[in-house]
């Protein structure tokens, strides 16, 4: 069976400093290839100006990650974990067509 490809965006909080997100960028690519996916490739997007006030900030930080996955597991540990982190604004995870 071919595995199955997603996408993976999550808002980063723009008053965090580079050392940092770099050091949360790398510990959220952890999570998701220590629980059995593949990245394909990890990268910012772009910082952009919110429609709407997201936790007191107007802007954020865009970084997307595109994966290979088997199953769900990798996608529900980085989605429980990701709730949790108050340096992450918003996250979702969206199945890619083959």
């Amino acid at each position: 069976m071919e595995p199955t490809r997603y996408e993976i965006t999550y808002i980063i909080r723009p008053d965090i400093d580079e050392a940092a997100k770099t050091a949360l960028v790398e510990r959220f690519d952890k999570i998701v290839t220590d629980n059995g996916a593949t990245i394909v490739d990890s990268k910012d997007w772009s910082t952009r100006r919110f429609a709407y006030e997201i936790g007191n900030y107007n802007e954020g930080t865009y970084h997307i990650v595109n994966i290979t996955a088997n199953d769900d597991v990798a996608l529900n540990e980085f989605d429980r974990l990701a709730k949790f982190s108050d340096d992450i604004l918003r996250h979702m995870i969206v199945k890619r067509e083959a």
